[in-house]
């Protein structure tokens, strides 16, 4: 137990409480877990959606960039997150009409200062409404708000907690330009509006952050370009727990397959850089997109 108290002050100093102690400084989203295809909702129907991957993160960086001795650090994150969307008939405010709810299963495993945690179970999960624009059949976008609950399994002094123990607001804004052959964009940016944590009396600050993807269409249903990720925390911690302001950035190879029969599959890993009051590491993520029913006519 000392050698856990030991491991949780270390990164609460290093990256903040309202971070290491709440997700292990995951943050509430998995920053890079979209793709290409972020931006263009498909036809009205019901389609299922799996994520799954890794993330590794290798050491904290402290507000300078340097290296924050914790001995032996190592934080594991394997996850399988399904998510289920229903794009309906309905149209508000000119877009199609979008509901989602995403459930992440999360194996986490954290060693530092001679200590180690793990934990295995649902995550914080979301639920959201989308409205989805279609400007012409390769340029694409989505107005979203979504909310991440406190599902996840929280103790202040475990830094393998599952969830952050925080209600989030999160508007989304998601563009896409989509071409068989020729240049592929993708970008969704998110704000990060975080409620208090009762536990530790702290609210995190604001933060800015997006998912990013280009690359060039070959004709025959692949993609290959490069993907990433930037998160800027934009407003300061409040509480007895507060610290500074996290920021990283990341990069890598990015693809995507589509079968030209409704499914389609993604893959991209992406190494960080420039990391601040966060945790380093690098991740890797497939998404597969599968159609399940037609939605019903007017």
């Amino acid at each position: 137990m000392r050698q856990l108290c030991i491991l949780a002050t270390t990164l609460s100093i290093a990256c903040g409480a309202a971070r290491a102690t709440e997700g292990a400084g995951l943050g509430v989203y998995p920053d890079g877990l979209e793709n290409f295809m972020s931006g263009a909702l498909p036809p009205p129907g019901v389609y299922g959606m799996v994520y799954t991957g890794g993330l590794r993160y290798d050491s904290v960086r402290d507000d300078a960039g340097r290296r924050v001795d914790i001995p032996d650090f190592r934080v594991r994150v394997d996850m399988v997150a399904p998510r289920l969307i229903w794009v309906t008939n309905r149209t508000v405010l000119g877009g199609q009409l979008a509901w989602h709810a995403v459930a992440p299963l999360l194996d986490v495993e954290m060693r530092g200062a001679g200590a180690q945690r793990a934990s295995r179970g649902l995550g914080d999960m979301t639920f959201g409404a989308a409205l989805g624009y279609h400007v012409s059949p390769e340029l694409h976008y989505l107005l979203a708000l979504d909310v991440i609950a406190p599902t996840g399994r929280y103790a202040r002094d475990d830094p393998s907690s599952l969830g952050r123990n925080v209600w989030t607001l999160q508007p989304v804004l998601a563009l896409s330009q989509v071409k068989a052959h020729g240049w592929n964009l993708d970008l969704k940016a998110m704000l990060d509006i975080n409620c208090r944590n009762g536990d530790t009396d702290t609210r995190s600050g604001r933060a800015v952050h997006a998912d990013y993807a280009l690359g060039w269409g070959f004709g025959n249903g692949w993609v290959v370009g490069v993907g990433g990720h930037g998160y800027r925390q934009v407003s300061d911690d409040t509480g007895p727990a507060a610290a500074g302001r996290a920021r990283a950035f990341a990069i890598g190879p990015a693809l995507k397959y589509d079968s030209g029969k409704g499914w389609f599959l993604t893959a991209k890993f992406q190494r960080e850089s420039g990391v601040r009051n966060r945790p380093r590491g690098e991740q890797f993520v497939l998404k597969l997109v599968l159609p399940l029913q037609a939605a019903a006519s007017r």
